[in-house]
């Protein structure tokens, strides 16, 4: 019997064979398509492009067109500093339709709980970091989720590592995003020569925290990240918990305790490169069983209340560590405050290590 589909509703009957289930490619509608190959798009982007651009970069060096790659050092070298002075954002790239797609897919939401004064600036602490933080990137890097509209006067910035600034083309594109490195000067030029109205959106966990990203876990490396206090106290900045429900339930990971081959492996990556690859693996284009595609899960990014920090040029460390504790508090609250909205017991609470 054939079937028919709308954009809103549909029924997919996937085709097993030894056990994988395949898609029903010509029988979902093309709405649902153009979602996967937006989300695609972006996972190949997030984690080729940088390598892409290494090699052309030394292709065209080794070329007849070797002048371009001498253009682009000149270039580089003059702009070095740009991506840690507020970057070079492009409206365009930020508002292309593929966002939208990309939204859907999940869909991805942002959730509103308290009004931001523009004439201010805050930190924002993005929990958790999930595989490859598709909420943090749709939401904040983006027109897609609206937040210009929710939060009238503020401007978000993304912060990544800073690795990403040093690869061509993938520099480029970072920028044009609107993502910034998350070094220390970065943060602070974006909270004392850029204005007010600056929404700084710092994923807290990192690399580390991305290896505890599983379907159902609530670990968050967050009991020694302090730098973001110390700033808060140094120029007076308001930090605001961001929690996104679901970030952690687009991809299943095998587990590797401390101690083991695999988890000292990766820590001693991370030590070199200051980040680790988790071991990982969601569904596919053509299946549903196995690929780097993530899951069509929800993710709910919650936006919570501001948490006022004192200003004090020279912080100690009983403040700073009052500051963390505060935060720490603010945030479980967050949680545990929406967490029964999105399908989470009673009994799970934070783990904060």
């Amino acid at each position: 019997m054939k079937l028919s589909f709308s954009d809103k509703q549909f029924l997919v009957m996937p085709r097993s064979l030894f056990g994988i289930q395949f898609v029903d490619f010509f029988n979902i509608p093309k709405v649902r398509r153009l979602q996967t190959l937006s989300v695609w798009q972006w996972t190949l982007t997030f984690l080729f492009l940088g390598l892409i651009g290494a090699f052309i970069f030394v292709l065209l060096l080794i070329s007849p067109l070797s002048f371009l790659s001498v253009a682009y050092v000149i270039w580089y070298i003059y702009d070095f500093r740009t991506p840690e002075r507020g970057g070079r954002r492009i409206k365009w790239v930020r508002s292309w339709r593929v966002w939208d797609y990309f939204r859907d897919y999940f869909p991805i939401r942002v959730i509103k709980t308290a009004d931001l004064d523009p004439s201010r600036n805050y930190i924002f602490l993005y929990h958790p970091h999930g595989i490859m933080a598709y909420g943090a990137f749709l939401g904040f890097s983006t027109a897609a989720a609206g937040f210009e509209e929710m939060f009238p006067g503020l401007r978000s910035t993304l912060l990544s590592l800073n690795y990403q600034f040093l690869l061509p083309l993938n520099r480029e594109y970072a920028m044009a995003l609107g993502v910034c490195p998350c070094s220390k000067s970065s943060m602070e030029w974006l909270l004392t020569k850029e204005g007010t109205g600056n929404a700084v959106v710092l994923v807290v966990g990192g690399a580390s925290e991305a290896l505890e990203a599983r379907p159902g876990s609530f670990t968050l490396t967050l009991a020694n990240r302090k730098g973001f206090s110390r700033i808060a106290l140094k120029h007076g900045t308001a930090l605001v918990p961001v929690f996104a429900f679901g970030e952690n339930d687009l991809y299943d990971q095998c587990a590797n305790p401390s101690g083991s081959l695999v988890r000292r492996f990766q820590t001693t990556l991370m030590k070199w490169l200051s980040f680790s690859p988790p071991f990982f693996h969601g569904r596919g284009i053509f299946n549903y069983n196995f690929g780097i595609l993530p899951y069509r899960r929800p993710i709910n990014i919650v936006v919570g209340s501001p948490l006022d920090v004192p200003r004090d040029s020279e912080p100690t460390k009983e403040q700073i560590d009052k500051v963390h504790s505060n935060y720490v508090k603010h945030l479980t609250d967050l949680f545990e405050t929406h967490k029964g909205k999105y399908g989470i017991s009673e009994s799970q609470h934070l783990n904060i290590i």
